[in-house]
Formats: structure tokens, C-alpha cells, sequence
């Protein structure tokens, strides 16, 4: 066949087929264009799920009568001119293909008044022509579209749209999804006649809270962390939920990049990341996280709906949303106490002597004398051990106005929980959990300054493994050798033990390393191994966590309370489960109905 250009409505329909996908993509794009428009009101109505009709009244600048005409017409924009502002694109629509594309494949009215103007002016679109001329019609200030019959013209792609409730659940998520974008905006959504939706303009504080807690839950606030970084001309701001508020869906995660709500792997894995040792297997984190950048430097041309990006400098843009995360994720601990009798420098104990008689293994490091190997020995033997050193200590502070956060250990039930008054209730803790998040990020804190102190054994320990795992440990000698281990192989399936970390001098090491080498064996590559290398350390720090069933001193729980106070992620261990749960006296009260 020869070469021939495309009828002006098929090339309009080709075009919706990659901007309309559904019902809720033509509520996006006349969304977006209200917003470039400084609406600060809009009304959405809907019937039979978006299928039937799609009105949309906002109260923005509206568009000049002579524009209106233009406003439908392919490639017909105000918002760039040059290439030049292509590269800095600001607003959210800018292609000027939305409106003739949607005309395309429905019944489409425009109707617009500007300010000031004796009346608004109405043009009704239908197949891609003008159905009638431009005509005087009554409307407010600002501009309202009506979509109706959506896919009448089109029916193989209306077989493809769901049921109205469904098409309708799309809209209505996608609104409030927005709705986090324009915070200024005050939205209306209603569905057959149905008002469904009601935002009001947040302009404070408290009242954009309410919004999100709106759209995320009722208790996303209560239940996340404030988050606010900025460098290298980059700033991240919103909320980010605790580890223990995640999700079995990614269904609450709300990413914007100035403004623009967006779905992009780059931004999805830098999140991933950050989550990786405090989230629990399976789960997805909850967010609403706003990323504000130079617009140069970002290409919101990438995608035909614009919801991926491309970064200028992608690694930049990931490492610095990565670190903003993993650091308001490490400062979620218990609330420091502000009495000098509790106060913490350097990780050092000031006034408290007492409470750090018993150390366990995860506090050895940070107080490890530069003398020789006797004292490392004299400080290893302090560890959490089959019996506490109580006869020789000094009494323990008691319990009075200036408690820590953990407070102080009153029993340890079940050899598994400790049990702790705090100044406002009383707090359990799973002993394995917390020992095992404190002995992971002394670990990790080792590892990157390269300082791993490992103790030479007095008789090398050899042991059989398999061939595979023989090979594993002989080409990743230097991992071993920089978490503190002198590991070598002797023979094709045999290893030698010569030295091993200080912190692990008490565990049945060679049970560890067979646990360790199972657990290696199952990332495969080289790289992927050191990609897991902090997966390495939680192996580690698990294996030589004090396990249940094992009776702890007084001290010794107090001990590890005083460790997670100093210790970062302290609330989960690094497999994501929780290490401690606070139960207030209030609670308590209103449980056994005391004051009712």
C-alpha cells in the first residue's frame, strides 16, 4: 500500500489510546489542567463510574473566548513555547494533545469565563469537529468539561472498562492521590448525584494532617515520622510510616516530584532500600513524600500519562532520597530522658555506672579499651553470660521522677519478655530482638569504619563443609576477613578458624558459620553478595543474639534497655519485627475499668 497521512481523528484516537486509559486517566488530565490553572475550588461529578459523564467546574483563570478553539486543537499549548522552556517544564500539561484526544473518543463540552468578562463562552466538540460555532453560555468565573459517552465511538476499547464501581474506585483514589499534591485546593467529588468527597483548602499545619490522614488513614500521622532534608539542591518533605505500620499492599505510597504524582523505580528502590532492615518480610512501607527539585534537571516527557520521570543525575537523586529516609528511620528510638542522670554522650554512660555493671555483647564494642588482649578478654567476659554478676554491684537506680525511656526491668517472664516500668506505664520486650537489632548496628557501625576487633583463638577450630561452601568462603576471603574473621580452607571441603569478632567470642561459632555460608549460598553472585553485606551482619547478629528461654539478671536487663535507648532502628530487628511494646497506665486503667 502506499504511503498516505493519517485522517486527522484516527491520529487523535491513537493518541487517546496512549493518554486515556480509563475513565479515571481523562479525571487526571482535566485535573492537571485545573491546576495550572490556580483553581483553588473544584468540583468533580460523576456518573455511572466516569462511562456515562465526567464533569469537571473549577474556579481558575479560565481561557479567553478566542483561545477556546484553539484549547482543542493537537499540539495547541500556553504553557511552553521553546525548547528551551521543554527542558524546565513547571506545569503539569503541556503536550496540548489532552483535550482533542479525549474529544476524539467522547462527547465533549468546554466552556470558560475569564474574570471580568459579561459572560462565559461554550464550544461542544464531537468526533474531533466542532459540532456548533462558539456560542454565549452562563458559568461562573473559570472553566468546566463535560466528557460524555466515553468510548461511544470506540467499542472494542469500552469492552476493556470495568464495572462502574470499579471505574469509580479509580477515580476516586486518584483524587485523593492529587489531592496531596494541592494542598491549597479544595476538592468536591460526587458520584450519581452523590457527594462522595469533601476537602477543604489546607493551608495549616494541622489541617493538611487531616488531609492526609483523609486519604492515608486515621491514624497515618500518629503512626509515621516527619520527614524534611534538603542538599545539593534537592529537598524531600512529608511523612514516611513507622516500620511496624506497613502494608501487605503498596497501595499507600505517594510519590510527587515538583508536584507531579509519579511511579518511578528509581524513587520505588531508594525507598526499598531504607525500609530493607526494619521492615518486616512481605510488607510495604506507607509514605506521602514530596521531592522538590530544579526543574532542569528532571524530564517529565518520558511517559505518555507523564507518571514516570527521568533524573539527570539518577544516582544522585537516589542516594540523597535513600539517606534522608535511612536516617528518619534510625532516629525513631525512645525519647531521650533530659535529666543529667540520663543523659548519654559518645555512647558513654556519665552518672550511671551501676546500670552498665552488666554489658551485654552488643555494648562490649563501644567501650573496648586500645589496651591488649587481656582486656579485651576482661571486658568479652562481661557479656550476657549464664550468670549475672549481682553480688558486687551497686544497688540500681530506682524507679523515681527521673526514669529513662525504657524505664527499668522488673522481671523477665517466661525468659523471654521484659518486663519494665516506665514513668507513664510499663513496656515488654522481646529480649532476643532487642539484643539482636543491638548487636547488628554496632556491627554495621564496625564495618564501615573498618574496625571489626577480632580476637585470635587459642586452638584454630576446623570443621567439614561442602565443596560449594569451601569455594564460597575461599573467593570471599576478604568479606570474612572484614567482618573479623581469619577464615581459610584447608582442603577441598574442609575450613580452619583461626580468629573471630570479639562480639562473637561466646557463640558456638562454627554452628554460626554453617548458618552464615546456608544463608550466603542463596544470593548467588559476587556482586550480589556484597550488595547483602549488611544481610551478612543481621545473620551474624542473630546467631549471636541471647536466645529465649535463657534467665537474664536484673542487671543484665537493664543493661539492654540502656543499649536501646542509644541504638538506632531500636524499635524493630532487622528482620522487621517489633522489640518492644508500650502499654500505658491509662490503658491499664480503662482495661480493668478503674475511674468507671
Amino acid at each position: 500500500m502506499r504511503i498516505q497521512p493519517l485522517p486527522t481523528q484516527l491520529i487523535n484516537q491513537i493518541a487517546a489510546g496512549e493518554v486515556v486509559e480509563r475513565p479515571a486517566s481523562v479525571v487526571k488530565e482535566l485535573l492537571e489542567n485545573s491546576f495550572d490553572a490556580s483553581a483553588t475550588t473544584i468540583v468533580i461529578e460523576i456518573e455511572q463510574g466516569g462511562i456515562g459523564l465526567i464533569r469537571i467546574r473549577d474556579d481558575g483563570n479560565g481561557i479567553i473566548k478566542e483561545d477556546i478553539s484553539l484549547a482543542v486543537s493537537r499540539h495547541a499549548t500556553s504553557k511552553i513555547t521553546s525548547l528551551g522552556d521543554l527542558e524546565k517544564v513547571r506545569t503539569m500539561g503541556f503536550r496540548g494533545e489532552a483535550l482533542p484526544s479525549i474529544a476524539s473518543i467522547a462527547r465533549l463540552t468546554l466552556t470558560s469565563r475569564i474574570v471580568d468578562s459579561d459572560c462565559a463562552w461554550r464550544l461542544v466538540i464531537e468526533n474531533s469537529k466542532v459540532d456548533n460555532a462558539l456560542e454565549p453560555a452562563s458559568n461562573p468565573e473559570g472553566t468546566t468539561v463535560e466528557v460524555r459517552d466515553l468510548f461511544y465511538n470506540t467499542p472494542a476499547r469500552r469492552k476493556f472498562l470495568k464495572t462502574e464501581k470499579t471505574e469509580f474506585n479509580h477515580i476516586e483514589v486518584l483524587i485523593k492521590r492529587l489531592a496531596l499534591s494541592r494542598f491549597g485546593t479544595g476538592f468536591m467529588l460526587r458520584h450519581n448525584s452523590k457527594e462522595v468527597l469533601s476537602l477543604k483548602p489546607a493551608q495549616t499545619e494541622s489541617e493538611q494532617q487531616a488531609r492526609v490522614e483523609k486519604v492515608c488513614g486515621d491514624d497515618f500521622i500518629e503512626q509515621s515520622v516527619k520527614v524534611f532534608f534538603e542538599a545539593a539542591e534537592l529537598q524531600l518533605e512529608g511523612w514516611v510510616g513507622l516500620p511496624t505500620f506497613s502494608r501487605s499492599q503498596a497501595d499507600r505510597q505517594f510519590f510527587y516530584v515538583n508536584g507531579r504524582l509519579v511511579r518511578d523505580k528509581l524513587v520505588t528502590h531508594a525507598i526499598k532500600r531504607a525500609y530493607y532492615d526494619v521492615l518486616f518480610h512481605g510488607r510495604h512501607p506507607v509514605f506521602v513524600l514530596f521531592l522538590t527539585l530544579n526543574p532542569k534537571v528532571v524530564d517529565v516527557n518520558a511517559h505518555p500519562t507523564k507518571l514516570e520521570v527521568r533524573f539527570r543525575e539518577s544516582r544522585l537523586v537516589h542516594d540523597f532520597i535513600f539517606k534522608a529516609l535511612h536516617r528518619s528511620l534510625a532516629d525513631i528510638k525512645p525519647e531521650t530522658h533530659s535529666s543529667p542522670e540520663f543523659m548519654f554522650v559518645n555512647n558513654e554512660p556519665s552518672t550511671v555506672p551501676s546500670v552498665q555493671a552488666e554489658l551485654s555483647p552488643g555494648t562490649i564494642q563501644s567501650r573496648l579499651p586500645q589496651g591488649g588482649s587481656s582486656d579485651i578478654e576482661r571486658y568479652a567476659s562481661r557479656g550476657i553470660s549464664g550468670q549475672g554478676r549481682e553480688a558486687g554491684l551497686p544497688p540500681l537506680p530506682q524507679p523515681g521522677s527521673d526514669i529513662p525511656p525504657l524505664g527499668f526491668a522488673i522481671a523477665h517472664i517466661h525468659d523471654i519478655y521484659i518486663l519494665s516500668e516506665t514513668a507513664t506505664g510499663i513496656i515488654l520486650v522481646d529480649t532476643h530482638a532487642a539484643h539482636e537489632r543491638v548487636v547488628y548496628e554496632r556491627l554495621k557501625q564496625q564495618k564501615a569504619a573498618g574496625i571489626i576487633p577480632s580476637q585470635p583463638l587459642l586452638l584454630p577450630v576446623r570443621f567439614q563443609v561442602t565443596q560449594e561452601e569451601a569455594e564460597l568462603v575461599e573467593e570471599h576471603s576478604d568479606l570474612f576477613q572484614g567482618l573479623g574473621f581469619e577464615l581459610n580452607r584447608l582442603g577441598p571441603e574442609s575450613l580452619i578458624i583461626r580468629a573471630i569478632p570479639v562480639l562473637l567470642m561466646q557463640t558456638k561459632i562454627e554452628q554460626l558459620l554453617r548458618d552464615v555460608l546456608a544463608d550466603l549460598l542463596t544470593y548467588g553472585t559476587t556482586r550480589r553478595i556484597e550488595e547483602v553485606g549488611d544481610e551478612l551482619l543481621g545473620t551474624l547478629a542473630c546467631h549471636s543474639s541471647v536466645r529465649a528461654h535463657r534467665r537474664l539478671t536484673v542487671a543484665e536487663m537493664n543493661a539492654l534497655l540502656r543499649d536501646m535507648e542509644m541504638t538506632e532502628r531500636a524499635g524493630q530487628c532487622n528482620h522487621g519485627r517489633p522489640t518492644w511494646v508500650e502499654i500505658s497506665a491509662q490503658e491499664l486503667d480503662k482495661f480493668f475499668l478503674r475511674g468507671q
